[in-house]
């Protein structure tokens, strides 16, 4: 068996995983791959090799395979799991509930199993803020009450959150580390990396950046009458780099708690015109835009109060919303120039 420090990144090729594989080759951690590549490219690989110089250990395969992550976990002596293979689209997860329900549950106990038979100790679990639902106060600390949530993506992490804490509970060496994401953006500075959805754009930011290089006709802003100050809705947005590094504090932690729950935000709000109008500002385009109904489900407002992290982590969001918009908007120029 390699001993070294290997991480098991699920999903590795996704746009979170792939800048996590990047902080975690920077900090000295050897990351390995599990990707079946349904929400993302292999094309990744090579630009995480050209990123970091170093090569990238990977596994085409779906995670909830156990005979295959059996056959990894007994060539590498693996040190912690970072589990962030799961659909994710909230519109997709109504149309189409069992395809969420199977894949993003069924991958968790598959990895938790394993990670059993092979006494792992450290687990990082990738969560959201939709746990939280339509939150009472803003901003939002990990105290709020769990509340119900409308799309069954946003119930299956509820869910998940509850399968970890019973597995960490029951197990006498497991220590899960869930980590609630606010609104990730951007991309690494290279701009070799980034959000690559598959078809139509779900986030904001690349429908900003594709309405801006061409792809898309028009940005509509659901809704301007929201109680905000200029009446669209306000969310946390993260730069994923700095989420990334969040995965890396996280795995280094020594906390005795068998689960430790964090909110990953900057703990500012922006609204979505804000981020529009630096959009435009900080890369000289202007984004066709257009104001359409309110979107059903949509909180009017959103933002992480992020003290436990920062206190617990020693974690502070490096990247403003400008610097992530700038990167997100490199990212789709280099994207669209390699098509």
């Amino acid at each position: 068996m390699e001993s070294g420090k290997y991480i098991i990144v699920t999903g590795g090729a996704g746009f979170i995983g792939s800048h996590t594989v990047v902080s975690l080759l920077e900090s000295g951690y050897s990351p390995i791959i599990i990707d079946d590549f349904r929400n993302s490219k292999k094309f990744i690989l090579d630009r995480l090799e050209e990123i970091t110089g170093k090569s990238i250990v990977s596994f085409d395969f779906d995670c909830s395979n156990q005979e295959k992550l059996r056959e990894v976990f007994s060539t590498y002596e693996v040190h912690g799991i970072i589990h962030f293979a799961a659909d994710k689209a909230v519109g997709e997860s109504v149309l189409k509930p069992l395809k969420y329900y199977e894949n993003n549950l069924q991958s968790l106990v598959s990895m938790l199993k394993i990670s059993e038979e092979f006494s792992v100790t450290k687990f990082v679990f990738s969560s959201s803020c939709t746990v939280y639902g339509e939150p009472d106060q803003v901003p939002v600390d990990e105290n709020a009450p769990i509340k119900y949530t409308a799309s069954p993506y946003g119930y299956t992490k509820q869910v998940c959150e509850r399968i970890c804490a019973d597995t960490a509970y029951a197990s006498d060496h497991l220590r899960i580390t869930l980590l609630r994401y606010f609104n990730p953006i951007g991309a690494h500075p290279s701009g070799l990396i980034g959000e690559l959805p598959l078809g139509v754009p779900n986030n904001l930011v690349p429908f900003v950046t594709q309405t801006a290089i061409g792809i898309r006709q028009e940005l509509t802003v659901f809704g301007d009458d929201y109680p905000t100050t200029d009446g669209t809705c306000i969310r946390d947005y993260i730069h994923v780099c700095d989420l990334a590094d969040a995965h890396v504090r996280a795995l280094e932690s020594n906390s005795d708690e068998e689960v430790s729950i964090y909110n990953v935000g900057t703990g500012v709000g922006s609204t979505v015109l804000e981020v529009v109008n630096t959009f435009e500002e900080v890369n000289g385009v202007k984004v066709k835009h257009k104001i359409g109904p309110r979107r059903e489900g949509d909180a009017a407002q959103v933002y992480a109060d992020n003290k436990k992290i920062t206190e617990a982590l020693h974690w502070k969001a490096k990247y403003t919303l400008s610097d992530a918009l700038k990167h997100a908007w490199n990212w789709q120029k280099n994207l669209d120039e390699s098509r």
